[in-house]
């Protein structure tokens, strides 16, 4: 009976420790699961990796939108995650355009994590005077003119709530991530075929159903955006997150988070700093954390030939008030209608039960 219930401890725990690295984001989680189970020399290179990966902005002032400082884990705080794409065929001159944005917000008081994905090609008012730039175009045209700051400036302007940190990766990580630790188990929801990292043309063919993926076939079930649209890709994306939390929690895979580590602080960029970083993984492995996802709604809304979204105007203003009450701001849309979503995906874990142009 007593080794029954210490298995079953143990596998509540280890179900516990995967929500955890979920919640926490790519970036961070592996960077913080290598620097605490691999002993002092991976600690070290963990926060040499974080350090090196560290770019303030706002000049390491708080958002306009707050009346004060904050601190993780001291206070609520949001996060937007920004990938890119920055493989050698797409470089320029200059950032490039992102290609995936998430907003989430941490509720310390109740322990909740809310995040929603902001499709790429959402239509949105971006305004640099430094450029010489106010026009409405598409949000990921924002990483493009400023990087992650004008993209923080963006997403803040749309949803009219304070955007405290950000979190900057780049497709090469991901590919690197997957590799490193041999590949990740998914069950793909649709079959396709699409270019490799390289731009070549249908060299990734993936049939519907549960396989086994490489770095570059989980990079192209996350980047396939011509068979549906950007809200299904979204969902693609966290399949693919939640994947590579699964592999790298598995006990195997601490031998390889060396080579993980490698890989993110070469592809990553932020302004969190590795205290901050420890202190939001010391809470996730502490408290009670309810994730919930957020569903923006939209329509297709070509302009010129030019394909756009357009974010619903109530569907954002509900989903902002929502993330406002996570912060504990007054809400910036008062007369918005509540936030009511079917399809809302909820998850939690208890102390207990110890993610074109």
């Amino acid at each position: 009976m007593k080794n029954g219930r210490y298995n079953n401890e143990r596998a509540a725990k280890y179900k516990k420790r995967r929500r955890i690295l979920y919640w926490i984001l790519i970036p961070i989680l592996v960077l913080i699961l290598g620097g605490i189970g691999y002993g002092t020399y991976m600690f070290s290179k963990t926060k040499l990796a974080v350090d090196n990966s560290y770019d303030s902005v706002r000049n390491g002032e708080a958002s306009t939108l707050r009346t004060k400082d904050i601190e993780p884990i001291k206070d609520s705080f949001s996060v937007l995650l920004i990938g890119v794409d920055s493989s050698e065929t797409r470089e320029g001159n200059g950032n490039p355009r992102s290609d995936s944005l998430i907003l989430a917000t941490v509720n310390v008081k109740d322990h909740r994590v809310e995040m929603t994905s902001i499709p790429r090609d959402s239509y949105v008012h971006i305004n640099y005077p430094e450029k010489d730039i106010d026009k409405y175009t598409k949000i990921n045209a924002a990483h493009a003119y400023g990087g992650p700051e004008l993209t923080m400036k963006t997403v803040e302007e749309q949803f009219n709530i304070p955007i405290d940190y950000y979190v900057r990766f780049d497709f090469e990580a991901l590919i690197k991530i997957v590799d490193a630790l041999g590949g990740i188990d998914v069950d793909v929801p649709v079959t396709f075929t699409e270019q490799n990292s390289k731009d070549e043309a249908d060299a990734i063919h993936l049939e519907k159903g549960e396989q086994h993926l490489n770095g570059e076939e989980a990079l192209a079930l996350a980047r396939t955006r011509h068979i549906d649209n950007d809200i299904e890709r979204g969902k693609r994306q966290q399949l693919i997150i939640k994947a590579i939390v699964d592999k790298a929690s598995e006990i195997s895979s601490i031998s390889k988070y060396s080579s993980i580590i490698d890989a993110i602080g070469e592809n990553m960029k932020t302004n969190l700093t590795f205290n901050q970083m420890l202190s939001i993984a010391k809470f996730g492995m502490t408290n009670t954390i309810d994730m919930k996802s957020l569903n923006l709604v939209g329509y297709d809304a070509p302009q010129g030939g030019v394909y756009y979204y357009q974010l619903d105007e109530d569907s954002v203003e509900s989903v902002a008030n929502e993330f406002a009450d996570e912060l504990g701001i007054v809400k910036p849309f008062p007369n918005a209608t509540p936030y009511t979503d079917d399809t809302t995906e909820t998850d939690s874990t208890t102390s207990s039960d110890t993610t074109s142009n």
